[in-house]
């Protein structure tokens, strides 16, 4: 059995269990995945479970809002119960990865730990390391096992951008970066190779169970500097094609639309929109790709849930059809046959060759007709849908784009063509939906205390200040400024070990300038989770633009910061 076991709540959609070290979690994990492929969890809440996330000393495990937390904490201690925890790693797989150690945290690492920077390359290349498992992003592979003199604290405010190919270190641990995202490790250097390819099968290249020894590459050889990203080996990005026969090999990582030749019922091809403009940012989503988090595949999907909902059943849509979502309006798209659209979210103005169509409303867009989305008014993202959906290849079961996976279609662009799917349900009665409330001199949204909340010095301090949202926002999460946040003293200088974060979650970095996750959000961080906005209040989340002014209420009555 498990020697230790605790559990915190993860807003209201998730428990987050501790327990004494990573191989009780990585034993637990295994009896949570094999309860969930048999008849052992029918008619247990650990039945809906979403998302299941190992980490250094937690697991995380998601379900629907409204499920009955309590009681999937006891599902969870009743397998910690009956935990046998495997010993033994001698028969793994190795892989040699050559770096480059001209990182920019370099010297610091060396300042932090004593050593030269000689000494530092030579510790993490003389101990072999042990992928344990896998989060942040796709490819992103968590290594223990090195050298102990290289622990050091992750960055107090983490970098917008760590170049692809980053070799880091924080705390325990050692990973490679598999893109270009935010991050908060120390950079050593840089590998040449591509660490996750879904064209490859198996499309990480470092799994859970591997042993991994660096190799000293030496200085690189086209000249980039520290911290500059060197040309790897990627899938190239696919653009608009002629219409040719359904294939079956996987599609890449990142592809643009191809358009059937006939739909599913045979012989008819179902036509195509062609963007003429596109605005800021157009992306296309649907529900997302729920269920792989623990290969560090976030769920992503439409960041307003709602809206795209709204415009699926509008149309007669399956709930999971690809819409386009518009950061800021600013979409001109024509089409190539007769279809129904419609535009939901923030309230865009539209026109239809001109003249002005109403909002949430069906639409019938002919075959040479123009449709413009502008900019709304108010809130940051509006969803066009199509009767019928976009109809381009999945990855990895989803339509949507990970914008920080770097997982399916690329941002659309000028002269982009969508292959239109086929309709299968009925028209709603319904031909226009009221709008929503309009907007507020300052959003308030429910919170309820995060798993991480004794890490600060004074919670209340997010439910007094009045946040401001910063332009450094986008799908992973809205950053607030208003206050610093600070830790309990306690807390000082402590590392907090990696753990599964979860959409909504207020996580608060060394700095004390709050994140607020969003759709895409990574899988996993090391940061505290302060505290967690209620589900029901996430789509409001995915609204707020930069500028928009913030506040957080507790989420029980009398504004209690107990658990509830």
């Amino acid at each position: 059995m498990a020697q230790v076991f605790s559990w915190r709540r993860v807003g209201d959609t998730g428990v987050l269990v501790e327990l004494a070290d990573l191989d009780e979690v990585l034993a637990l994990d295994q009896q949570v995945r094999d309860a969930l492929g048999s008849d052992a969890s029918d008619g247990r809440v650990l039945a809906t479970a979403i998302d299941v996330v190992p980490a250094a000393r937690t697991l995380l495990v998601t379900v629907p809002a409204g499920q009955d937390l309590a009681r999937l904490a006891a599902e969870l201690r009743s397998l910690a119960d009956g935990l046998e925890v495997a010993a033994g790693w001698d028969r793994l797989e190795e892989i040699e990865l050559p770096v480059h150690y001209d990182g920019p945290d370099l010297q610091e690492v060396a300042s932090l730990t004593g050593l030269t920077v000689a000494e530092v390359v030579a510790a993490h290349t003389g101990t072999p390391w042990r992928a344990a498992f896998g989060g942040f992003a796709p490819g992103f592979t968590y290594l223990v096992g090195g050298d102990p003199r290289l622990q050091v604290p992750r960055r107090s405010e983490p970098r917008t951008a760590v170049p692809p190919g980053s070799v880091a270190l924080a705390g325990e641990f050692s990973a490679v970066y598999p893109r270009s995202s935010p991050g908060g490790w120390q950079l050593l250097g840089q590998v040449d190779v591509a660490m996750w390819d879904v064209d490859r099968d198996p499309p990480a290249l470092v799994r859970p169970g591997m042993r991994v020894r660096f190799v000293d590459a030496g200085r690189p050889r086209d000249g980039a500097g520290p911290g500059r990203a060197r040309p790897q080996p990627a899938p190239a990005p696919v653009r608009p094609a002629p219409a040719r026969a359904p294939s079956k090999a996987p599609a890449p990582a990142t592809s643009a639309p191809q358009a059937p030749a006939t739909s599913e019922a045979g012989g008819r091809r179902r036509g195509s929109l062609t963007v003429l403009e596109t605005g800021p940012m157009a992306l296309l989503q649907d529900r997302g790709r729920p269920g792989l988090a623990h290969l560090g595949v976030g769920r992503s999907g439409a960041a307003d849930r709602g809206a795209h909902a709204l415009g699926q059943r509008l149309l007669g849509n399956d709930p999971d059809c690809a819409a386009i979502e518009l950061t800021l309006g600013g979409l001109v798209l024509t089409t190539d046959t007769d279809c129904l659209v419609t535009v939901t979210g923030a309230p865009a103005p539209a026109e239809l060759d001109g003249g002005p169509v109403g909002h949430a409303a069906v639409l019938r867009l002919g075959a040479g007709r123009v449709l413009r989305v502008g900019a709304p008014a108010y809130g940051l993202r509006s969803y066009v849908s199509v009767r019928g959906g976009i109809h381009v290849p999945p990855v990895l079961g989803s339509r949507s784009t990970d914008t920080l996976a770097g997982l399916g279609p690329e941002p659309l662009r000028a002269g982009d063509e969508l292959p239109l799917g086929e309709p299968r349900g009925t028209l709603p009665a319904l031909d226009q939906a009221p709008l929503r409330l309009g907007p507020t001199p300052v959003a308030t949204m429910r919170l309820v205390p995060g798993p991480r909340a004794d890490w600060l010095a004074d919670p209340d301090v997010l439910i007094r200040t009045t946040w401001e949202v910063s332009s450094r926002s986008d799908r992973i999460g809205a950053r607030l400024t208003g206050a610093t946040v600070a830790r309990h003293p306690d807390h000082h200088g402590q590392e907090l070990p990696t753990e599964g974060v979860a959409r909504g979650s207020v996580q608060v970095p060394a700095g004390g300038e709050p994140v607020l996750f969003l759709a895409d959000h990574p899988v996993t961080g090391g940061y505290p989770v302060a505290a967690v906005v209620l589900d029901a209040d996430l789509d409001r989340a995915a609204q707020l633009r930069p500028g928009d002014a913030l506040r957080f209420a507790w989420a029980r009555p009398g504004g209690s910061r107990e658990p509830c």
